[in-house]
């Protein structure tokens, strides 16, 4: 194979990949669209003014953290989201094993 069509063939594929992940991601639009429209009608006329007070307090509170508090609670929330996935690749593990044997 001569380097004209390996270049030729690796654009190509790449151009195939590039479409298929547009694809992806405009199903994933959609459905963060749609769950937010969903979101909205479930929570339309619902906003007590306890929950908006709590809502606003929570916001006041990060807004005025120090530098040193942001920095742990976003190294908590990662550490969270970490956690999260590692534990949806154990089970996605587990369930390759079952469907091996």
């Amino acid at each position: 194979m001569s380097i004209k069509e390996f270049f030729k063939k690796a654009f190509s594929d790449m151009k195939e990949s590039t479409k298929q992940q547009h694809e992806v991601d405009k199903a994933n639009f959609k459905a963060a669209k749609a769950e937010a429209k969903a979101s909205f009608e479930e929570n339309k006329f619902h906003n007590s003014y306890k929950k908006a007070k709590a809502t606003a307090k929570k916001s006041w509170d990060e807004a005025h953290m120090s530098v040193d508090e942001r920095k742990a609670k976003m190294q908590e929330e990662r550490e969270k989201q970490i956690a999260g996935a590692n534990e949806r690749i154990e089970e996605a593990n587990k369930r390759y094993e079952a469907a091996k044997k």
